[in-house]
């Protein structure tokens, strides 16, 4: 049996692994079991791990008794470090009515803030913890996806052609079949999100979004009008498609989209930039951007250049002018390809309009 059947992360999946007789040598993460202290005592546990999960102390000894492992919830944490699942928009936004300050997003990364100037041990293991808990939670929900990132700039302003141009892309892209991953944030990463949650949708809809998106442009001055403008599209068009968002609590003054229906967000960038790009099977799309966009490029070229990650994946880097001229990364990029695999995987397009047809071309 794969490692990953022995991982409980939900209420439901409790029930059903005590019906079958054993909890022993399973990982129980985050599941509160305060209202199963029967089947706790009833069970064998031996070897079992209990990963931030609530109980009774009365099953919380017999457990232990049984030689099981338990690690129990951080009191006063505005984070759960041993997460089963990813976060969504709803969670991460929670109290947005009262201001983005208090939310969960923002008062994790309050805390990020003065952990980190503490140099606390104990607060760099429970940030390690969770980030590993995330990359599990991500590997699991992608299983069988082709996944093709969106990478752009955060600064790419709603209401602009660009905006409406990405998001447009991800929406053509999704209804070829293709999870849109992005770095969870605001700019082009949101446009693609967006695009991706307006998929299943009528073409109008998309339309109409971008223009209540467009009266909140940026997330400066205030996340809570553009996260308000964001969450009133969602409760017009309820329940759009699924996308992936993988954002940061490094950078705190780019808070998450809410449109990416999964989010992965890390303590850690390095972890979560090595991550995103290596979970982009299917390829990655490079709208303009500054220098993190740069970088993300050529992170993604190395493996393909080493083939360190198997058989190099595409590229498409979008916007001629961009690339050769304002931020020339297309030269080097393609002197780097010359003579190797990656030469036939990568590709430069003046519009996002001919990026679906591109990527399957390099794909092919």
């Amino acid at each position: 049996m794969a490692s990953e059947d022995f991982e409980i992360e939900t209420l439901a999946e409790f029930d059903q692994a005590v019906a079958r007789g054993s909890l022993s040598g399973y990982r129980i993460q985050s599941v509160n079991l305060t209202e199963r202290t029967f089947a706790l005592l009833a069970a064998d546990t031996a070897g079992a791990v209990f990963l931030g999960c609530p109980m009774e102390p009365d099953a919380a000894a017999k457990v232990r008794a049984d030689g099981a492992l338990v690690f129990p919830p951080i009191p006063d944490l505005p984070f759960n470090p041993y997460r089963g699942l990813l976060y969504t928009a709803d969670e991460l936004f929670a109290g947005l009515e009262t201001g983005y300050e208090d939310t969960p997003d923002a008062l994790a990364y309050a805390w990020f803030q003065q952990a980190k100037s503490d140099g606390d041990i104990f607060s760099s293991m429970l940030r390690a913890i969770h980030d590993d808990a995330i990359s599990d939670a991500l590997d699991e929900r992608l299983v069988g996806a082709r996944v093709v990132g969106v990478m752009g700039g955060h600064a790419m302003a709603r209401g602009t052609d660009e905006y409406a141009g990405a998001a447009r892309l991800a929406r053509e892209l999704t209804r070829r079949g293709l999870t849109i991953a992005t770095g969870g944030g605001p700019g082009a990463m949101e446009a693609a999100n967006l695009g991706a949650y307006t998929a299943p949708f009528e073409d109008d809809v998309l339309a109409e979004a971008l223009e209540l998106l467009a009266k909140a442009p940026s997330f400066v001055p205030s996340v809570t009008d553009w996260a308000q403008a964001a969450f009133e599209v969602r409760t017009r068009w309820p329940q759009g498609g699924d996308s992936i968002g993988i954002p940061t609590w490094f950078y705190g003054h780019e808070p998450p989209n809410a449109f990416a229906g999964h989010i992965a967000k890390y303590f850690a960038n390095a972890t979560r930039e090595d991550g995103l790009l290596a979970r982009c099977t299917a390829g990655v799309i490079f709208l303009p951007g500054a220098a993190g966009t740069v970088q993300e490029i050529f992170d993604n070229a190395t493996p393909n250049y080493y083939e360190s990650r198997g058989e190099p994946t595409p590229m498409v880097l979008v916007n001629r002018a961009h690339w050769t001229e304002r931020l020339p990364a297309w030269p080097l990029l393609r002197s780097l390809a010359n003579g190797r695999s990656m030469d036939s995987r990568i590709a430069l397009v003046d519009s996002v309009a001919e990026v679906p047809d591109a990527l399957a071309e390099l794909s092919s």
